[in-house]
């Protein structure tokens, strides 16, 4: 690596090393998909999703072309590697790929909308700050209109840096009520682990 000099772009991430710490984004490939679905016009909206409906079997919907549908989630699966912020509802559009419908694929455009006004939104990794663990978990509680399964979110924190971060939806109804969530903050050093904490 030493050869090819400072790395500024991986797999379509841009990677910006600056003094006081590294900023890992995916601006270009953002814009990239602005163009490829035709949302370079559109206006832009302050969320990614809409609150006041939920997604679920539109059985009386208008077809769309499957191919399309699944192409533009896969990018946006791709999207989250840097953009924690769209994960959950990216996750809610991809349950619909088997059998998609317009109105799905206006909520995935509607991400891409969201995206459109805050396209240099990436990661930060500060230089300074210290090594605390914690983890954070919330669930949405059956919220899913098909099978009322919960979704859970988590993501996990070393000092001020985003580490980990997943979405998934659990596997049986009721499932979140009976699962213990460990959510840890713990002082991490060569030779000290402590404040493990376990919460029900």
């Amino acid at each position: 690596m030493s050869m090819m000099g400072e790395l500024t772009f991986f797999l379509g991430l841009q990677v910006k090393q600056m003094k006081d710490g590294t900023f890992i984004s995916q601006t270009k490939y953002t814009r990239d998909l602005m163009k490829k679905f035709g949302m370079k016009e559109k206006s832009s909206v302050k969320i990614p999703m809409n609150t006041s409906i939920k997604m679920g079997m539109d059985a009386d919907g208008k077809d769309i072309y499957q191919t399309r549908y699944r192409a533009l989630i896969g990018s946006l699966l791709y999207l989250t590697t840097s953009r924690p912020d769209i994960i959950i509802p990216v996750g809610v559009c991809a349950r619909f790929q088997s059998a998609p419908k317009e109105t799905n694929m206006t909520a995935a455009k509607r991400i891409l909308r969201y995206l459109k006004g805050c396209q240099e939104v990436g990661l930060w990794y500060p230089k300074e700050g210290g090594f605390k663990l914690i983890g954070y978990s919330d669930s949405d509680y059956a919220r899913c209109r098909v099978d009322r399964k919960s979704t859970l979110g988590t993501c996990q924190m070393l000092g001020n840096r985003l580490v980990s971060w997943f979405s998934k939806k659990q596997n049986s109804a009721g499932s979140i009520y009976f699962r213990r969530f460990l959510l840890y903050s713990t002082s991490l050093d060569e030779t000290n682990l402590s404040g493990l904490q376990m919460f029900f």
